[in-house]
Parts: structure tokens; C-alpha cells; sequence
């Protein structure tokens, strides 16, 4: 029989393009209804730290919280903590998620295109037709890089977020 987790984020999935304002939902338990929530950057650097009401005393409780960046993050990737912050050194419970900044990968970041690659296609030439500008292609390849390992090595049928924003 499975067990339930006594903390379980549903909000980021792993890799997720997150926004400045980061949402994070779940269900989870805490000391006196109390978990915490932090976001890093890729160099573990401690970006914000929240803590948002929950289940306690063993009730599993929903929860959710839209922490702001204080500014758009040094690296492209990070990690969304979720955590019994029980007061002991060591946090209880810690739920990780790697997550992509996606203001850190374009300006004005507001969401992805989708783009199904087909034969021919180089993250150069997606990130020309979508950004006017070849050089730009990192902004595509970070946005994979739960699937993509070599910027010049992607596959016909592979589906690529390409992230846009209101300043490309």
C-alpha cells in the first residue's frame, strides 16, 4: 500500500518556467500548521523565504503562495523548498523542484510557445524566427534543459518551449 506524503507540492511540476510572483500549491502538514517555502537560485543562493499557513498536529492541509523575486535571478535554473519549518536546525519533510526562471530567459517573460522540431531545425533557427535574433538561442536551450543536453543536438518530434516576452 502506498503511503500519502506529509508534504506534497503539485505546484511547480519539476522544470516549470516560473514567473517573478513564483506559485507554489500543494498539500502538506506542519508545526502548528506552519510550513516554509523558499526559492534559490542555481547557485543556492537564497533568492525569498515565506512561510504560508497549513494542515497540523498530522492533518494534511492545501496550501498556496505566490512568493515575489526580489529581482530577476542570476541563473537561469533554481529550486522551489517546501518545508516543515518545525523550528528544528534541519527542516522536516523538505520537498525540492527544479525550476526555470523564466524572466531570467527573456524580458518581460509572460509564457512559452510550444515548437515541435522537425528535420532541419537548429535551436538558431527556432530562436531567429522567434526572436528575430540567432544569437538568442540559449534562451531556448535553458528553457529544455530538462530534455536537452547539447544546444546542437535536438530531434525531429522533440517539443520545445521557446519563451516569449514583452521585450524580445
Amino acid at each position: 500500500m502506498a503511503m500519502y506524503p506529509r508534504m506534497k507540492v503539485l505546484q511547480p511540476q519539476p522544470f516549470d518556467i516560473v514567473d517573478q510572483g513564483v506559485q507554489i500549491a500543494g498539500v502538506g502538514s506542519g508545526f502548528e500548521a506552519t510550513i516554509g517555502l523558499r526559492v534559490r537560485d542555481g547557485n543556492s543562493q537564497q533568492l525569498v523565504r515565506d512561510f504560508v499557513n497549513t494542515g497540523g498536529t498530522g492533518v494534511l492541509g492545501n496550501f498556496q503562495a505566490a512568493p515575489e523575486l526580489p529581482g530577476v535571478p542570476d541563473t537561469p535554473d533554481g529550486f522551489v523548498e517546501v518545508f516543515d519549518a518545525g523550528g528544528a536546525d534541519v527542516p522536516a519533510n523538505m520537498v525540492v523542484v527544479p525550476v526555470v526562471f523564466g524572466e531570467h530567459l527573456v524580458p518581460g517573460y509572460f509564457g512559452f510557445a510550444l515548437r515541435t522540431v522537425v528535420q532541419g531545425d537548429t535551436l538558431s533557427g527556432i530562436s531567429q524566427e522567434a526572436y528575430g535574433d540567432a544569437s538568442l538561442y540559449l534562451r531556448i536551450f535553458h528553457a529544455n534543459r530538462n530534455q536537452i543536453s547539447d544546444p546542437n543536438l535536438i530531434f525531429p518530434g522533440q517539443q520545445l518551449r521557446v519563451p516569449m516576452g514583452n521585450q524580445i
